[in-house]
């Protein structure tokens, strides 16, 4: 059976700690290993990174059309901030899902929270409440059918969200501390009735399945370091750090569906 290759496009919008770096890579070589290690057989793929935070490096007109998705990251930023870089990013992803729909939007965390204010939501505060680890997420109907769950183990590492769902789009699930933990939109002209992962056009997940459990852990350390979790936030996540985690189980392999990719 011959193989077939997806381009992908990771638009970087932040950085992991210097110590996490140096033991898992940048976030190229995390998202790599994540796509790697979810990767269906005979299938390959190319991933080529842009700093949009750093350097605001987008793909040229004639590189962009040779992608089959794009893939953004996560961030410590906020994605409400009203400044350049972030402003650059919503418009760019307002223009790939409105007038290039054949190129898939795949946003995690930060990257779902873009999404959410570029096609129409927002992204705000959830009023101070961080979800951080291992986290069971209750899945909607659609979730359920796409997923083939009842919920979802996802790590967490974020206190802003998207606190609606915006009009274009359907939920994939929530948590009590989060109402939108993932949506979709399906690609125009797609036949009513019974959905497929391969209809979805933006697929997008509050949770960051890349993220293991040593990541998670090195974040929460350098987090708890800075004063920005307390002693019982860590206690917390340690006590739930050997959950079982559906990233790439189950989430990686619905992301290549999206692609197009057959699991």
């Amino acid at each position: 059976m011959s193989t077939s290759t997806k381009s992908l496009a990771l638009l970087i919008c932040g950085s992991l700690t210097a110590n996490l770096i140096e033991k898992y890579g940048d976030y190229s070589q995390v998202f790599g290993t994540f796509f790697r290690n979810s990767l269906p057989e005979n299938t390959d793929f190319t991933l080529d990174a842009y700093d949009v935070f750093n350097k605001m490096e987008y793909p040229s007109e004639e590189k962009l059309g040779q992608y089959d998705g794009i893939v953004l990251t996560g961030s410590a930023a906020s994605a409400y901030e009203n400044v350049e870089w972030i402003n650059k990013l919503v418009a760019f992803i307002a223009r790939i899902a409105n007038d290039l729909p054949q190129i898939k939007i795949i946003g995690i965390c930060f990257g779902h929270q873009i999404v959410g204010r570029a096609l129409g939501g927002e992204c705000v505060p959830n009023n101070g409440i961080w979800e951080v680890g291992p986290t069971t997420v209750d899945l909607t109907d659609l979730g359920k059918e796409f997923f083939g769950v009842e919920t979802l183990n996802v790590q967490q590492m974020h206190r802003d969200h998207v606190p609606t769902v915006p009009t274009t789009f359907h939920l994939l699930g929530s948590t009590s501390a989060c109402f939108n933990q993932g949506m979709v939109r399906f690609s125009p002209g797609t036949t009513p009735g019974k959905k497929d992962l391969k209809d979805v056009q933006v697929f997008a997940i509050q949770g960051h399945p890349e993220f293991d459990k040593g990541i998670v852990s090195g974040l929460v350390e350098a987090r708890l370091s800075t004063g920005i979790f307390d002693e019982g936030m860590a206690a917390d996540v340690k006590r739930r750090e050997d959950w079982r985690n559906d990233g790439i189980p189950i989430l990686g392999r619905a992301i290549w569906a999206v692609l197009g990719v057959t699991v």
